[in-house]
Protein backbone atom coordinates (compact mmCIF):
# COMPACT_ATOMS: atom_id res chain seq x y z
CA UNK A 1 0.00 0.00 0.00
CA UNK A 2 1.52 3.32 -1.02
CA UNK A 3 2.18 5.98 1.62
CA UNK A 4 0.31 9.32 1.50
CA UNK A 5 3.04 11.15 -0.44
CA UNK A 6 3.30 8.38 -3.04
CA UNK A 7 -0.50 8.14 -3.26
CA UNK A 8 -0.71 11.90 -3.92
CA UNK A 9 1.87 11.54 -6.70
CA UNK A 10 -0.08 8.64 -8.21
CA UNK A 11 -3.38 10.55 -7.94
CA UNK A 12 -1.80 13.46 -9.80
CA UNK A 13 -0.44 11.06 -12.43
CA UNK A 14 -3.92 9.63 -13.02
CA UNK A 15 -5.29 13.16 -13.48
CA UNK A 16 -2.63 13.78 -16.18
CA UNK A 17 -0.19 15.94 -14.23
CA UNK A 18 2.98 16.05 -16.37
CA UNK A 19 5.29 16.70 -13.39
CA UNK A 20 3.89 13.65 -11.59
CA UNK A 21 4.44 11.51 -14.68
CA UNK A 22 8.04 12.70 -14.98
CA UNK A 23 8.66 11.97 -11.28
CA UNK A 24 7.22 8.47 -11.65
CA UNK A 25 9.29 7.90 -14.79
CA UNK A 26 12.49 8.92 -12.99
CA UNK A 27 11.60 6.70 -10.03
CA UNK A 28 10.78 3.56 -12.04
CA UNK A 29 12.73 3.79 -15.30
CA UNK A 30 15.73 1.72 -14.17
CA UNK A 31 13.59 -1.03 -12.66
CA UNK A 32 11.33 -1.21 -15.73
CA UNK A 33 14.30 -1.13 -18.12
CA UNK A 34 15.92 -4.05 -16.29
CA UNK A 35 12.65 -5.98 -16.40
CA UNK A 36 12.28 -5.44 -20.16
CA UNK A 37 15.95 -6.27 -20.76
CA UNK A 38 15.43 -9.64 -19.07
CA UNK A 39 12.79 -10.38 -21.67
CA UNK A 40 14.19 -8.94 -24.91
CA UNK A 41 17.90 -9.53 -24.18
CA UNK A 42 18.94 -6.54 -26.28
CA UNK A 43 19.78 -3.16 -24.64
CA UNK A 44 18.75 -1.08 -27.65
CA UNK A 45 15.43 -2.91 -27.99
CA UNK A 46 14.90 -2.60 -24.24
CA UNK A 47 15.28 1.18 -24.47
CA UNK A 48 12.70 1.33 -27.26
CA UNK A 49 10.31 -0.91 -25.32
CA UNK A 50 10.86 1.22 -22.19
CA UNK A 51 9.68 4.35 -23.99
CA UNK A 52 6.75 2.43 -25.45
CA UNK A 53 5.81 1.03 -22.04
CA UNK A 54 5.78 4.41 -20.32
CA UNK A 55 3.84 5.92 -23.22
CA UNK A 56 1.27 3.11 -22.82
CA UNK A 57 1.15 3.75 -19.08
CA UNK A 58 0.54 7.44 -19.61
CA UNK A 59 -2.23 6.79 -22.15
CA UNK A 60 -3.80 4.15 -19.87
CA UNK A 61 -3.40 6.11 -16.64
CA UNK A 62 -7.17 6.45 -16.16
CA UNK A 63 -7.36 2.69 -15.61
CA UNK A 64 -4.73 2.74 -12.86
CA UNK A 65 -5.92 2.59 -9.26
CA UNK A 66 -3.65 4.84 -7.15
CA UNK A 67 -4.46 2.85 -4.00
CA UNK A 68 -2.51 -0.08 -5.51
CA UNK A 69 1.19 -0.32 -6.24
CA UNK A 70 2.51 1.23 -9.43
CA UNK A 71 5.36 -1.29 -9.86
CA UNK A 72 3.25 -4.37 -10.57
CA UNK A 73 0.95 -2.43 -12.91
CA UNK A 74 3.94 -1.04 -14.79
CA UNK A 75 5.60 -4.50 -15.04
CA UNK A 76 2.47 -5.81 -16.80
CA UNK A 77 2.59 -2.95 -19.29
CA UNK A 78 6.35 -3.39 -19.76
CA UNK A 79 5.93 -7.12 -20.33
CA UNK A 80 3.35 -6.46 -23.04
CA UNK A 81 5.63 -3.90 -24.69
CA UNK A 82 8.51 -6.40 -24.58
CA UNK A 83 6.31 -9.16 -26.02
CA UNK A 84 5.26 -6.88 -28.85
CA UNK A 85 8.93 -6.23 -29.58
CA UNK A 86 9.65 -9.98 -29.62
CA UNK A 87 6.77 -10.54 -32.03
CA UNK A 88 8.07 -7.84 -34.35
CA UNK A 89 11.64 -9.11 -34.19
CA UNK A 90 10.51 -12.68 -34.81
CA UNK A 91 8.76 -11.56 -37.97
CA UNK A 92 12.00 -9.93 -39.05
CA UNK A 93 13.81 -13.20 -38.18
CA UNK A 94 16.54 -11.41 -36.27
CA UNK A 95 18.77 -13.51 -34.08
CA UNK A 96 20.92 -12.01 -31.37
CA UNK A 97 24.50 -12.67 -32.38
CA UNK A 98 27.23 -13.91 -30.12
CA UNK A 99 25.19 -16.38 -28.10
CA UNK A 100 24.38 -13.90 -25.33
CA UNK A 101 20.62 -14.42 -25.57
CA UNK A 102 20.62 -17.41 -23.22
CA UNK A 103 22.90 -18.81 -20.59
CA UNK A 104 24.79 -21.77 -21.99
CA UNK A 105 25.67 -24.85 -19.96
CA UNK A 106 29.17 -24.81 -18.48
CA UNK A 107 31.70 -26.15 -20.96
CA UNK A 108 29.39 -25.85 -23.96
CA UNK A 109 31.12 -25.26 -27.27
CA UNK A 110 30.20 -22.42 -29.62
CA UNK A 111 28.08 -24.68 -31.87
CA UNK A 112 26.02 -25.83 -28.88
CA UNK A 113 25.56 -22.26 -27.69
CA UNK A 114 24.41 -21.20 -31.16
CA UNK A 115 21.98 -24.12 -31.26
CA UNK A 116 20.52 -23.11 -27.91
CA UNK A 117 20.17 -19.50 -29.07
CA UNK A 118 18.42 -20.63 -32.27
CA UNK A 119 16.11 -22.92 -30.29
CA UNK A 120 15.11 -20.07 -27.95
CA UNK A 121 14.63 -17.69 -30.89
CA UNK A 122 12.32 -20.22 -32.55
CA UNK A 123 9.96 -20.33 -29.58
CA UNK A 124 6.71 -18.40 -29.96
CA UNK A 125 7.06 -15.04 -28.15
CA UNK A 126 4.65 -15.98 -25.34
CA UNK A 127 6.64 -19.11 -24.54
CA UNK A 128 9.99 -17.40 -25.09
CA UNK A 129 9.29 -14.70 -22.51
CA UNK A 130 8.21 -17.26 -19.90
CA UNK A 131 11.15 -19.56 -20.66
CA UNK A 132 13.62 -16.68 -20.53
CA UNK A 133 12.30 -15.36 -17.22
CA UNK A 134 11.94 -18.81 -15.61
CA UNK A 135 14.93 -20.71 -17.00
CA UNK A 136 17.52 -18.08 -17.84
CA UNK A 137 16.68 -15.37 -15.30
CA UNK A 138 15.42 -17.85 -12.66
CA UNK A 139 12.58 -15.52 -11.65
CA UNK A 140 9.91 -16.98 -9.36
CA UNK A 141 6.78 -18.26 -11.10
CA UNK A 142 4.65 -15.95 -8.96
CA UNK A 143 6.55 -12.88 -10.21
CA UNK A 144 6.21 -14.02 -13.83
CA UNK A 145 2.50 -14.68 -13.32
CA UNK A 146 2.03 -11.21 -11.87
CA UNK A 147 3.88 -9.56 -14.75
CA UNK A 148 1.89 -11.47 -17.37
CA UNK A 149 -1.37 -11.19 -15.45
CA UNK A 150 -1.97 -14.94 -15.64
CA UNK A 151 -2.32 -17.64 -12.97
CA UNK A 152 0.83 -19.38 -11.69
CA UNK A 153 -0.49 -22.63 -13.18
CA UNK A 154 -0.46 -21.03 -16.63
CA UNK A 155 3.17 -20.02 -16.14
CA UNK A 156 4.06 -23.60 -15.13
CA UNK A 157 2.24 -24.96 -18.17
CA UNK A 158 4.00 -22.55 -20.52
CA UNK A 159 7.41 -23.36 -19.03
CA UNK A 160 6.67 -27.07 -19.46
CA UNK A 161 5.66 -26.54 -23.12
CA UNK A 162 8.68 -24.33 -23.79
CA UNK A 163 11.09 -26.89 -22.30
CA UNK A 164 9.47 -29.66 -24.37
CA UNK A 165 9.82 -27.60 -27.56
CA UNK A 166 13.41 -26.65 -26.72
CA UNK A 167 14.35 -30.29 -26.09
CA UNK A 168 12.70 -31.40 -29.34
CA UNK A 169 14.46 -28.68 -31.32
CA UNK A 170 17.85 -29.42 -29.75
CA UNK A 171 17.37 -33.17 -30.31
CA UNK A 172 16.55 -32.41 -33.95
CA UNK A 173 19.91 -30.62 -34.13
CA UNK A 174 21.67 -33.63 -32.58
CA UNK A 175 22.02 -32.16 -29.10
CA UNK A 176 20.60 -34.22 -26.26
CA UNK A 177 20.30 -32.17 -23.08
Amino acid sequence: MPDDLERDLLDRFVRGDQDAFEAIFRQFQVEVYRWILRIVRDPSAAEDALVDAFWRAYRGRAGFQPSRGFGAWMRRIATNAALDHLRRSRKAARLIAGGDAVAAPAGADRATIESIVRAFAALPPGLRVVATLAIVEERPYSEIADALDVPVGTVKSRVFRAVRILREELARQGIHP
